[in-house]
């Protein structure tokens, strides 16, 4: 033990457990869970029921009042399937018999089998497990069973001895004899009550022995022994209840000195034991006590004397409810009998260990209906959480196997189901007993178990084999009964009785002797009778003394052999002496070794708990790594969203400034052109001034035509030229430049207004005074109207007309197809031309009509554009869409 010690410690100073290969079932077929349910009768303060029992395998729970709804407004009514349903009128012999009845035959034939209960808190799961006076239940019933089947076939006791391995050895009727005698003398008091002993008349009508049923096809070539353990897991931790030391649960702390610390204020729980995992990858409690029972009575008084240590509490809901799971395991060796049928084969691996485990498990809770305070939250806390962890454990087993992923079970989140691990993952049946109140204040707790119920029975475990023993004959232990039958009547018949007494073995001895010849004197003379007499009596004298030396040398014989037999008793008690001597040593070393191993489980204890801290942070670590990872996807789906954002919107902005330049382009050119155009106006403007000015003073030279008389000329104020005013601002926008014709000189001005004729009608048109993409967005049709005065003086209107088309971008742009320009005409056009002043210098003011002649006129009208204080603007009309009937 301390090697194993010495390995186990450095593995557990690495703060990682080692993993083993799982175990995988030897058996392909599998069975699913089998789940039974048990109605608890209505109390008599209790008024309302909501569990129905509908059939032998459904039951429907109602909706008390008071209670949620579903959407529409209705109780909701919910049905139930189980294996079988037992109603409140069912006995704890007919629950036994479909229950636990095939799992203790299983544990007669080398099987392993779990029963649990399960439920809310005072739903009647203790009572369905222990059962009451006069009603036990499923477990001494099991123990009536298991003893009633193996009652003749049981090995004496100590020949089979646990190796605190989880595993069975095998010892001699001699080694057994000793160990008996050795324990014995070690515990002058035990406190294992036998069969023979008074019975706790708590339980005296719970076990009945002739009520019990009796397993079929038990091998009755094999030997048989049964062993109980008792343990609680409370606060997650685990603990031993059949313990003698075991006192109390909480234990003062002392000081080195022998005083308490702090007035015992402070206290430390008794030993955990702790979970280990044997050859075969079966997880056991290590440490935990180990006590073999020959009855059923026995057994139920060792499982009553640790039920008594268990943790129970007074609670709101239940007068004494359990504060703890509490698991009992029956353990049954069997090993086959030699060929000869007499002796147990002392062979290892021969041996068949096959358990049950019966559990009650503690009641799931709700503390603000318990009223539970301090200690009695943090147990229905841990209680709760235990009961999570199995659910989750079976969630997780249900989607593996329906689903086909390999998601790792948490079976080391809890005690509970980490002690179980096996039965799930190896080979067992597994079967549930779910208790059920049906009052209306646990309809909530009550649903969720039915959930778990329902989810828990398409669970499936590995069907366990049977393991045959193979090379022996079967029918030795009867053949070997009748030998020593017969040949105690064939060693009668030859040698008489073995306890024959001195008086018997005399007669014997006298008859042997030959018989005496008649010895009746007629004649005093006669002298043949007392020769014969005496001859005979010599005879017998002579046969005498024969007698006498074989006796004598018989018991020299005897005396030698009885020498010799005091000699080697004094010899085997020297050598018992001297073994006796190095078997105190080897106690010594064994009491060194067990200080030693408890010193190694101390510091296992701690790395233990370490461990758990560790594996605590990791998965706090592994969290914030989740988050810090699922934050980082967010950032990287964002970025990357924000990236190809951008590159559309480079797109955009490329079309966009191609579309800007394009037009752009278009609207320099338009002025360049328009420049050269006004350019060209007022280089012909003044061609013709100096043409009518040459024409004026050609005509002033003219001979024989005289001077006129001086004319007074009056002095206005000076209007400044069309070169030196200021050209009004052009708008941003581009706006089109309409055709120009060329101005004649003679022309007469209209008296219309502009904006007032020619006037186009467009139905549906938005009028706009300058577009925008808004408006272009609803129209697929664009007009531009520029109306003006035309060089003969009569009022014209020009239509551009274009198509609304869309950009890569996204945006409107207007595409110009047609001009279509409206103008008045008249039949005559007379003559209105006003002559500048004649003989005016040519430096001197120019006067108004100057100013206001059509040429001047015509000039200053070409320049009028959209929003100038000129003149007119030009008009935008906007066709919008035509909708679809």
């Amino acid at each position: 033990m301390l090697l194993d010690g010495q390995m186990l410690f450095p593995i557990y100073r690495k703060g990682k457990t080692p993993r083993r290969p799982q175990k995988t079932p030897s058996s392909n077929q599998k069975d699913p869970v089998g789940v039974y349910c048990r109605v608890r009768p209505l109390g008599p303060e209790d008024e309302e029921c909501c569990i129905e029992v509908i059939s032998d395998t459904t039951i429907q729970l109602h909706t008390p009042e008071g209670f949620k709804t579903n959407r529409n407004g209705e109780y909701k009514e919910t049905q139930y399937s189980f294996k079988k349903v037992f109603g409140v009128s069912v006995s704890q012999m007919e629950l036994f018999e479909d229950v636990a009845k095939p799992l203790v035959d299983d544990l007669i034939h080398g099987k392993n089998g779990l029963l649990f209960t399960y439920g809310v808190t005072g739903s009647g799961k203790t009572f369905t497990m222990t059962g009451s006076p006069g009603q036990g239940g499923l477990l001494p019933q099991s123990l009536s069973m298991v003893f009633n089947s193996i009652s003749s076939y049981q090995a004496k006791k100590y020949v089979f001895k646990t190796d605190d391995k989880n595993g069975m050895e095998i010892q001699n009727e001699v080694d057994a004899l000793l160990e008996r005698q050795r324990r014995e003398n070690n515990t002058p008091a035990p406190k294992t009550t036998s069969s023979r002993q008074k019975v706790d008349p708590e339980i005296a009508d719970m076990v009945r022995a002739e009520d019990a049923y009796k397993a079929e096809d038990v091998d009755e070539d094999s030997s048989y022994s049964i062993f109980v353990s008792y343990i609680e897991i409370y606060n997650n931790y685990i603990y031993d209840l059949l313990e003698e030391n075991q006192e109390d649960t909480i234990r003062p702390k002392w000081n080195g000195g022998g005083t308490p610390v702090r007035q015992n204020t402070e206290f430390i729980p008794p030993q955990s034991k702790i979970l280990r995992e044997d050859q075969n990858h079966n997880m056991y409690v290590a440490g935990c006590m180990e006590v073999e029972v020959k009855s059923a009575e026995e057994a139920f008084q060792v499982f009553w004397r640790g039920q008594k240590k268990r943790k129970v509490a007074n609670t709101r809901l239940n007068r004494e409810s359990s504060r703890s799971h509490s698991v009992f395991i029956v353990k049954l060796a069997q090993a086959p009998l030699d060929a000869d049928g007499d002796n147990i084969l002392q062979d290892k691996s021969q041996v068949i260990v096959s358990q049950l485990c019966l559990v009650d498990l503690a009641g799931s809770e709700r503390t603000g209906r318990t009223g539970a305070e301090g200690t009695r939250i943090r147990e229905a806390g841990n209680i709760n959480q235990s009961l999570l962890n199995l659910r989750t454990c079976i969630e997780i087993l249900r989607e593996n196997q329906m689903c086909g992923t390999n998601k790792m079970v948490p079976y080391r989140d809890s005690k509970i189901t980490h002690l179980f691990k096996n039965y799930f993952d190896g080979e067992g049946k597994v079967k549930m007993v779910v208790c059920v109140n049906p009052k209306a204040e646990d309809y909530d707790e009550t649903l969720l178990v039915m959930r778990f119920a329902e989810m828990t029975q398409e669970v499936e475990v590995a069907r366990p084999v049977d393991r045959p023993i193979y090379g022996f004959t079967p029918g030795r232990r009867n053949r070997n009964q009748v030998f020593k039958e017969e040949l105690s009547c064939k060693l009668e018949e030859r040698g008489g009785p073995i306890d024959m007494d001195l008086p018997s073995v005399m007669n014997s001895l006298v008859h042997s002797l030959p018989p005496l010849p008649s010895s009746e004197l007629t004649d005093p003379h006669d002298d043949i009778t007392l020769p014969r007499l005496i001859e005979a009596l010599q005879n017998r004298h002579r046969i005498r003394q024969v007698m006498i030396e074989e006796f004598s040398k018989a018991a020299n014989m005897m005396k030698s052999m009885l020498q010799e037999l005091d000699t080697n008793v004094i010899s085997k008690d020297n050598f018992i002496y001297e073994q006796n001597g190095k078997l105190s040593e080897k106690d010594k070393i064994i009491q060194n070794n067990k200080a030693e191993v408890e010193r190694l489980e101390k510091i296992t204890k701690k790395q233990e708990h370490k461990i758990d801290i560790l594996q605590k942070t990791t998965k706090i670590y592994e969290d914030d790594k989740r988050s810090l990872q699922q934050e980082l996807d967010t950032r990287d789906h964002r970025l990357q969203r924000e990236v190809s954002e951008k590159r559309r919107m480079e797109q955009r902005m490329h079309g966009v400034v191609s579309d800007t330049q394009h037009k752009w382009e278009k609207e320099c050119e338009r002025r360049v052109n328009a420049m050269q155009l006004q350019m060209q106006n007022k280089l012909w403007v003044k061609d013709e001034k100096l043409k009518q000015l040459k024409a004026i003073v050609t005509e002033s030279k003219t001979p024989g035509r005289p001077d006129p008389p001086p004319r007074q000329v009056q002095h206005r104020p000076q209007r400044p030229s069309r070169e030196e005013r200021t050209p009004a601002r052009r708008p941003v926008s581009p706006t089109p430049i309409p055709t120009q014709t060329p101005v004649r000189p003679l022309h007469r001005r209209s008296s219309m207004d502009l904006g007032t004729v020619l006037q186009p009608v467009i139905p549906n048109a938005i009028h706009v005074s300058a577009p925008s993409e808004k408006a272009l967005s609803k129209c697929d049709r664009y007009v531009l109207t520029h109306q003006e005065v035309a060089s003969d003086g009569e009022i014209q209107t020009k239509l551009i007309k274009g198509e609304v088309i869309k950009t890569r971008s996204g945006g409107q742009a207007v595409q110009f197809t047609d001009i279509e320009t409206l103008r008045q005409q008249l039949t005559t056009v007379p003559g209105r031309k006003r002559k500048s002043s004649e003989g005016a210098p040519a430096n001197s003011v120019q006067n108004d009509g100057a100013w206001t002649d059509v040429e001047t006129r015509c000039s200053v009208g070409m320049e009028m554009r959209a929003g100038s204080n000129m003149g007119p603007g030009i008009q935008h009309h906007g066709i919008t869409k035509r909708r679809k009937p």
